[in-house]
């Protein structure tokens, strides 16, 4: 199983010659380097300020807000599977340190050789004499035990460039557990809105049952003093079957807005406390943009697009290296005889080899060839991705902020027209009993007010949403 052996490596000239025939053919690195120039301003009102710098649970003050936000960041599957990618490739950098430095090992073993008497092997043995008047034995056993290394030099810095494009891809596993971070904590603050805006639907849908079946019970006093017909009754009783269904509608939104939520904090579903108030009565943040150039520092997702590109930067110049010799190093140490009793006799017994190899392709590159281009081809990839990651988060912030603006006024003007239509309903309601409006004009009056309140409450919770949606797309939530 051991056999002595010593080859040590010796430079020659023809090493200089396969060096120079190699390096003739090695393509050259384009290094790809991606725009990073972003506009000055978000065509909206900004300061120097940004609210991406306010910790979350200060940005957030509603505290059954903030407690379910700090049960998500301990529960969330979708986060503990991020972190999960996080020790993958903190795992993967270990690995590719681990191919920079020598390998040692260790070996016993055993084994039995029988040889026929009429070879050249077995006439040797036959006539070797390990002691005075004592044959070499047949069969021949063997025992052994010895340490042994690899080691792959470094030369062309393939094996520390791949390192560095680990850590560059563990770097950006840790964005991307940020970017997930700053969705989550997003995703429930809007789940939380929503849940709150449906309460705040079904307090306005149980007031206008109300109101219809009051409405409803003048109009049957109507019919009873034939001022109305029975086509009026009708009419007001499926506006209150019709609003009495919607209440049902809502009650099975706001389940699904429950369950939604205990999902997202990684439980099963149950009743989720929150804020009994009108959701209109809740004020909104006021929003700091700052400048678009903090982007580059604030969002997760276009640090992890930039550590991303750097790796695959790295993977071209390992890429490249393939197509130059490896030298690798490898030695051995240990005892060797036929006989356990001999393996302490040394130097008899004794086994040592050093060996250094230089290899590299010379003919039929092509795989060597096409891998480089897929590392250049990925590159760009990796470029353009930086790039849109870029563009994307201008314009998610810019869609956002623009959005405050207009639905601040949109609010206004909605407010507005919901006073003027309550006032209507008592104004429709008196001309209907002393016979100055048609019935009609009441269940009209009492519909607008409805879609208008609905509306209302609509748009005040896409307020709350759109403040949070730029409060991420900012880059905040996650530090």
């Amino acid at each position: 199983m051991f056999k002595r052996k010593i080859n040590v490596g010796k430079v020659v000239p023809m090493v200089g010659i396969v060096l120079l025939a190699v390096s003739c053919k090695v393509p050259a690195i384009v290094d790809h380097k991606p725009s990073t120039v972003v506009p000055e301003t978000f065509d909206v009102p900004t300061d120097t300020a940004t609210v991406a710098n306010i910790p979350w649970n200060q940005f957030f003050t509603d505290p059954y807000l903030r407690d379910l936000i700090d049960t998500a960041l301990k529960n969330n599957q979708e986060l503990l599977i991020t972190l999960q990618e996080i020790e993958i490739a903190k795992n993967e950098v270990h690995m590719k340190e681990g191919n920079i430095l020598p390998t040692v090992g260790a070996r016993i073993g055993a084994d039995v050789d029988k040889v026929g008497r009429y070879t050249s092997q077995g006439a040797g043995d036959a006539s070797t004499e390990i002691e005075p008047g004592r044959e070499m034995p047949d069969p021949l056993q063997n025992y052994g035990a010895q340490l042994y290394a690899h080691w792959e030099v470094d030369i062309w810095r393939k094996l520390r460039n791949a390192k560095s494009a680990a850590v560059s891809r563990y770097l950006s596993t840790v964005e991307g557990k940020n970017f997930v971070l700053s969705n989550l904590i997003g995703e429930i603050a809007n789940s939380y809105y929503e849940l709150i805006s449906l309460d705040s639907e079904l307090d306005v849908v149980r007031q206008s049952i109300k109101l219809q079946q009051d409405a409803l019970t003048v109009v049957k006093l109507q019919k009873e003093a034939s001022r109305v017909t029975e086509l009026a009754v009708q009419k007001f009783q499926a506006e209150v079957l019709k609003s009495q269904s919607l209440e049902f509608d809502i009650l099975q939104q706001i389940k699904e807005a429950e369950n939604k939520i205990s999902f997202l904090i990684g439980g099963y579903p149950k009743h989720i406390t929150r804020e009994h108030t009108n959701l209109l009565n809740i004020g909104t943040s006021i929003v700091h943009a700052g400048m678009p150039s903090e982007l580059l520092a604030n969002r997760p997702d276009i640090k992890q697009a930039e550590l991303e590109l750097e790796a695959s930067k790295l993977d071209v110049k390992v890429a490249r290296a393939e197509f130059y010799p490896s030298f690798d190093l490898s030695a051995a140490v240990g005892l060797e005889a036929f006989k356990p009793s001999y393996l302490l006799k040394l130097p008899e017994s004794l086994l040592y080899s050093l060996a250094g190899d230089l290899a590299g392709p010379l003919i039929n590159r092509k795989a060597i060839q096409a891998e480089f281009a897929n590392a250049d081809a990925r590159q760009l990839q990796a470029m353009y991705n930086y790039e849109r990651t870029i563009l994307n988060a201008y314009l998610e912030t810019s869609n956002h902020l623009s959005k405050i603006n207009n639905l601040e006024q949109g609010f206004d003007l909605k407010n507005r027209e919901v006073e003027a239509l309550t006032k209507s309903i008592a104004v429709s309601n008196d001309l209907f009993k002393s016979a100055r409006a048609d019935y009609l004009e009441v269940l009209m009056t009492q519909r607008d007010v409805l879609e208008a309140k609905l509306e209302l409450i609509e748009t005040k919770k896409q307020q709350l949403m759109t403040v949070t949606n730029v409060y991420r797309d900012l880059g905040g939530g996650w530090k």
